[in-house]
């Protein structure tokens, strides 16, 4: 079989045709990159797609935030931290020196009457600052340059509402005001396709929608599945159907064990699932024993692995997981479970790819 491009790779990959080798992918933090590219690495402006010769890249987040009027305001600040209250009413707790999940210290929005007075109206028109058309394009452009893949990625209605008033006032909500939470996904999800719509109108479709929408912790989900399909699920059938309309795959990023709501994503069009954290219980076999390629599957490799920065035990998380997913015409694309932190050194990302790149090629016969 001739060589691929990146862009053939993925794409073959999500639309279930052959491909030469695993397609490859990752996300380094911020702090990551910088030590890369302090150490020699990487060039001052060099891209990591360009560095590590991945196959996709993304671009175009929209905005989500309510109020685009309301400046952050500080409410403290120490050496290591900082606390603002956004546009959202949310008063959330940042770390400055590294990358995490805020802390969720307070919120303005707990129930319906919050949501209407404070959200809601800000989230029913269109608003051209929340749509970063010429960053979009111009990464579009480069993916296209570099016969990259390029998707579209942004969060949907799970991750788009507790930022606002916090998990513990949506899950409550979910279970004792369902109708008001279910307003709010299909509020969020009419808001995030009306934006859409006109990124795509000015600067093209993407290659693939990418969403971004965390619905797990450790061992569980943060919802049912049967809450799952009465209230998240319309939201997502609304959102995939507009790519799917496109003839442009859904791939579906959910950190957290969400094994139980895979049925539903299905349902609602998901072709990908990417993440599958293993600290929080996902295994990407056990899935396509239950689901077999009615999807494709992307990540799963334990980062805890590359922090050892020990080749052998990359080999064999490559080797358990690698010949399981491309067999039998399996379709997965190589990345870690979840994202890159400053500890994994650059050569080991380097031979994470190659080393994954080389199984593919025996596994599938096209060495």
């Amino acid at each position: 079989m001739r060589a691929l491009t990146s862009f053939e790779r993925m794409d073959n990959t999500l639309r279930r045709k052959p491909i030469d080798c695993v397609a490859c992918y990752d996300a380094p933090w911020g702090e990551t990159t910088a030590r890369w590219r302090a150490e020699g690495h990487m060039g001052a402006e060099e891209d990591v797609c360009d560095a590590l010769d991945m196959d996709m890249r993304s671009g175009g987040w929209i905005n989500s935030i309510a109020n685009l009027d309301v400046e952050p305001e500080v409410l403290d600040e120490t050496e290591e931290t900082i606390l603002t209250r956004d546009g959202n009413g949310a008063m959330l707790r940042q770390h400055k020196q590294h990358a995490s999940t805020p802390e969720h210290v307070g919120f303005t929005v707990a129930d319906r009457r919050g949501w209407e007075e404070w959200i809601k109206p800000h989230l029913l028109e269109l608003d051209r600052r929340r749509v970063p058309v010429e960053i979009y394009r111009a990464a579009k452009r480069d993916a296209a340059a570099r016969q990259r893949y390029f998707v579209w990625w942004g969060i949907a209605p799970f991750e788009q509402m507790h930022p606002m008033c916090g998990h513990e006032n949506l899950l409550a909500g979910m279970a004792e005001d369902p109708d008001w939470v279910r307003e709010m996904v299909m509020t969020y999800a009419r808001f995030t396709l009306m934006h859409l719509e006109t990124l795509v109108a000015e600067a093209g479709a993407p290659d693939a929608f990418f969403f971004g929408e965390d619905m797990g912790f450790k061992g569980k989900p943060f919802m049912s599945p049967a809450m799952y399909r009465a209230i998240m699920q319309p939201g997502h059938a609304l959102l995939f159907s507009y790519a799917h309309s496109l003839n442009r795959p859904v791939i579906v990023h959910s950190c957290g064990y969400v094994e139980p709501l895979v049925p539903g994503l299905i349902e609602a069009g998901m072709d990908c699932l990417q993440a599958l954290e293993v600290k929080a219980g996902m295994d990407m076999r056990r899935l396509r024993e239950q689901h077999g390629d009615a999807i494709a599957y992307f990540g799963n490799m334990d980062v805890r692995a590359l922090l050892t920065n020990d080749r052998a035990r990359i080999d064999a998380e490559l080797e358990e997981k690698l010949p399981a997913m491309l067999g039998s015409g399996g379709r997965y694309i190589l990345m870690s479970d979840h994202s890159i932190p400053p500890q994994v050194d650059f050569p080991t990302m380097q031979y994470f790819f190659a080393r994954g790149r080389e199984i593919s090629r025996r596994v599938l016969g096209t060495a």
